[in-house]
């Protein structure tokens, strides 16, 4: 390939991040120019990625590899396929559409747009390197930018809440660390590829595989987050600027869920097998205990920060139901969540700031000042309760059909009905929130809160369109992350 694509879409946005913060004199107006361009460019060579991916073959495409660090055996190595190339067009219209709702920061505008493309560089970076070493080193310099994004331009609690998420992700990420070096001592090698085709019989001789595999499950399980390990989210979540809070629902979560499935499953496809029974159990946990804890929230923020916990639990379930179907499902489901929940955090964002106020048992009637406003933010609440024609409920069926039919786990079918119940329980809390934000009494303090502006309606309808259009029309992705799950398939003996 004489075009490295990859490379250009991942550092782009670091490009930009270095002009911005580098460059004297400029104004906060060229600040968010130089960031919206370098992002759209970004944005426009991924989708164009998209449209010469090779849907009929099941190989890494747009491969880039340098040696880096001979002495070890690493390597500058970059490549997508089904798996990975639909996060990568997340991360990268996320990472422009965030540049777009941040465009009324004002403080400290150099730094913060800086950050959020440095962000956006090591999101990119994680779903793109095929060498072991490489994806750790995105995967750390991600918590740079995020401490200080929550730090400065959060709210409330917002220096403990920045500390936390630190404190959890480098716990999870010292375990990863762990596991990488572990299967580095054991294979000789960096390649998760190479090492996934190989089979691991030094593996075993050497050190137990289950034992890597658990290193490496615990740090992903912190991103995603599971049950007992997501206590960090509700608090960044909430704190969180509006912008960053969609970088983290959006993308950031998928960096757990995408290391599952192309890690601990696609390197340890037996040890997945021994212990997908506890994880699909887990699932289950964060599926019920994510929307019961959320019925009992009254801010606004954290009601949706605990329904991420809630709809990751599907994506945990359709990874560890290990069947083809239901793997899809959890991989359009990390696509799709990141779209839904992305869009919920925006529309909360203009909520908070147009009216003031994000208390739910303080918000009512909002829907005849809002009425752009209200629309959209019932069509992303109807995503996330999987309404049809809306990507949510293409990949939550997914998820439950490939689990119901799995046989990879003994009694599957009763956690699948048990998983649906949160479907149940979270109609209940979205349509509550609908209701008490949007209806009712026009409260007197709101009668001067006025719509989204045309910046506004113009990033949310980009939203509302991918949820629409992946929900209508879903393979056009599933075909794709079929490609990318049907090796893994293979290894698993299905």
């Amino acid at each position: 390939m004489d075009f490295n694509y990859l490379s250009w879409i991942i550092f782009l946005p670091a490009v930009g991040a270095i002009l911005i913060a580098f460059l004297p004199g400029l104004s906060g107006r060229v600040i968010k120019w130089i960031a919206a361009v370098f992002t759209f460019v970004s944005l426009a060579l991924s989708i164009y990625l998209f449209t010469i991916f090779d849907r009929a073959a099941e190989v890494i495409q747009f491969e880039e590899k340098l040696s880096w660090i001979p002495a070890i055996n690493a390597h500058y190595h970059l490549g997508v396929d089904g798996l990975s190339l639909p996060l990568v067009i997340l991360m990268a219209l996320l990472g422009f559409l965030v540049v777009l709702i941040s465009w009324k920061i004002n403080l400290r505008s150099r730094e913060y747009f800086a950050w959020l493309l440095l962000l956006e560089t090591s999101i990119l970076g994680v779903f793109c390197s095929l060498d072991l070493l490489l994806f750790f080193l995105f995967w750390e310099i991600e918590v740079i930018p995020m401490y200080f994004l929550i730090s400065i331009w959060g709210t409330g609690r917002k220096e403990y809440s920045a500390i936390k998420y630190v404190v959890y992700t480098l716990f999870g990420s010292a375990m990863m660390l762990a596991g990488i070096l572990s299967l580095y001592f054991t294979t000789g090698s960096l390649n998760m590829v190479e090492i996934a085709q190989g089979g691991l019989a030094m593996v075993q001789s050497v050190m137990p595989a289950a034992a890597i595999f658990l290193f490496l499950l615990i740090g992903f399980a912190v991103k995603l987050p599971v049950f007992p390990l997501h206590t960090w989210l509700p608090d960044a979540h909430t704190d969180a600027p509006t912008a960053v809070s969609v970088v983290l629902a959006g993308a950031l979560l998928k960096m757990g869920g995408y290391g599952m499935l192309r890690i601990c499953v696609g390197i340890f496809p037996a040890v997945a097998r021994e212990y997908a029974f506890i994880l699909v159990i887990l699932a289950v946990v964060n599926v019920l205990y994510g929307a019961a804890v959320t019925l009992r929230q009254t801010d606004l923020k954290r009601l949706i920060a605990y329904s991420s916990i809630s709809h990751m639990g599907y994506v945990l379930l359709g990874i560890f139901a290990l069947g083809q179907v239901s793997m899809v499902g959890a991989s359009l489901q990390m696509f799709s969540h990141g779209i839904i929940t992305g869009l919920l955090f925006a529309m909360a964002g203009l909520v908070m700031h147009n009216a003031g106020e994000r208390d739910l048992r303080k918000l009512g009637g909002l829907a005849r000042q809002m009425p752009i406003i209200a629309v959209v933010f019932s069509v992303a609440g109807l995503g996330a309760l999987g309404l049809p024609t809306t990507s949510g409920f293409a990949a939550e069926f997914l998820v439950f059909v490939g689990s119901f039919t799995s046989t990879t786990v003994a009694g599957i079918q009763i956690y699948t009905i048990l998983g649906v119940l949160g479907i149940v329980i979270t109609a209940g809390y979205i349509l509550w929130m609908l209701q008490r934000v949007f209806y009712g009494q026009v409260l007197e303090q709101f009668k001067k809160a006025r719509d989204a502006d045309i910046l506004e309606r113009v990033y949310m309808f980009i939203f509302v369109a991918v949820i629409m259009l992946v929900g209508i029309y879903p393979a056009i992705l599933t075909d794709i992350i079929k490609m990318g799950v049907m090796p893994i398939v293979r290894l698993l003996g299905g």
